[in-house]
């Protein structure tokens, strides 16, 4: 019965065969989805969400300190900042993301690069005299060009990376900047992060290796 339905099945499929053309026609590419209409949101669409508890809750997320720089013509620039991530490996790709109501974003956006300085754990006033703006925020701060932009590359700092604006998005009150690497580093006997959680800067309390795997995405 078996060698039976084995036979009937291939002549089928021999028939079917006969009866199909030469060369079957390539699948029509699909269609790509309409784009969404954008509009408004009503102040009755908006949840009840204060900004203060929203602050206080994500200031539970533990982060890097960082402070974007660049050079334009009027001199040295930087703000300081908390927001800032790898983004991707090929092409190598960061990302930060700025208020829209800096005064900094639009001396770096023309210069159409800029340097990201990972600070240390020793450099919280550094931070400091970065996070305040009307400033002169270089007054004594020591700094070399970096390598491919000139952005400032401050002394001191844990790691560096040199990046050309990629692409600029929109995200609500802030700009998602999108960096291209063209060059980085990290001293050998640079020291431990300086650590920002729940409104203070903290330090790591010591190092926990963890087992080898696989690193988050």
């Amino acid at each position: 019965m078996a060698a039976t339905a084995v036979r009937y099945l291939r002549s089928v499929g021999a028939a079917a065969d006969a009866a199909a053309p030469e060369a079957a026609a390539p699948p029509a590419p699909y269609e790509a989805h309409p784009r969404p209409e954008l509009r408004a949101v009503r102040q009755d669409e908006r949840p009840p969400l204060a900004p203060g508890e929203f602050r206080r809750v994500l200031g539970h997320f533990a982060t890097g300190v960082t402070v974007v720089t660049a050079h334009d013509d009027a001199g040295p620039a930087g703000f300081a900042c908390q927001s800032f991530s790898s983004l991707s490996l090929d092409p190598p790709l960061i990302a930060f993301m700025v208020g829209r109501t800096s005064t900094t974003w639009p001396r770096i956006a023309r210069a159409g690069s800029f340097c990201v300085n990972v600070l240390g754990e020793e450099q919280g006033e550094l931070c400091r005299g970065f996070a305040v703006s009307g400033a002169d925020k270089f007054a004594g701060v020591a700094h070399r060009p970096a390598p491919v932009s000139g952005a400032p590359l401050l002394a001191g700092v844990t790691a560096w990376v040199d990046c050309a604006v990629h692409a600029v998005h929109t995200g609500g009150d802030h700009l998602i900047v999108v960096g291209r690497v063209t060059a980085l580093g990290a001293p050998t006997e640079a020291g431990g992060p300086l650590v920002f959680h729940r409104g203070r800067f903290r330090r790591l309390a010591g190092d926990h290796p963890e087992k080898e795997g696989a690193a988050p995405s």
